[in-house]
């Protein structure tokens, strides 16, 4: 379990949370790209107050599973490359046999990072500006 505190509100977090059942429906994800909810979002202490057997509960679980060493099984996902990417790759040899050598959290946050602009000018733009970064074997926020 870790806690956070932050600004505008404190959170619960859990490892593992893709094995808590969750039958109160209070786990959360962490931001758009989280595979599983695994955190409990609280604004003000008498949240906590409120909620403290489900919380109470879920610790229970998470330890029983902890305890007996049960981890949730890897999901393979398929990444799927915007069209500007896809079209580098096609055409930069060096640069589609460095990008399939990084570990897929590389390339997923390639991806993140190319899908979060608009206009495909700007992907462009941005896959000229990272491609040294491919290269080196580096992630997108790695310096």
């Amino acid at each position: 379990m870790i806690l956070g505190a932050f600004r505008a509100d404190f959170r619960v977090s859990f490892f593992n949370a893709a094995l808590l059942k969750d039958p109160e429906g209070v786990l959360g994800k962490q931001g758009p790209n989280t595979q599983h909810p695994d955190m409990i979002r609280f604004v003000d202490n008498a949240q906590v107050a409120k909620m403290e057997p489900v919380i109470l509960s879920y610790l229970k679980e998470a330890m029983g599973y902890a305890e007996a060493g049960i981890k949730p099984s890897k999901e393979e996902r398929e990444i799927e490359l915007p069209d500007e990417l896809v079209e580098a790759l096609d055409s930069d040899p060096e640069l589609a046999e460095a990008f399939h050598d990084l570990t897929p959290g590389r390339q997923k946050s390639y991806v993140i990072n190319l899908n979060s602009a608009k206009k495909p000018e700007t992907r462009t733009s941005r896959i000229a500006k990272i491609r040294d970064s491919i290269l080196a074997g580096k992630g997108a926020s790695e310096r």
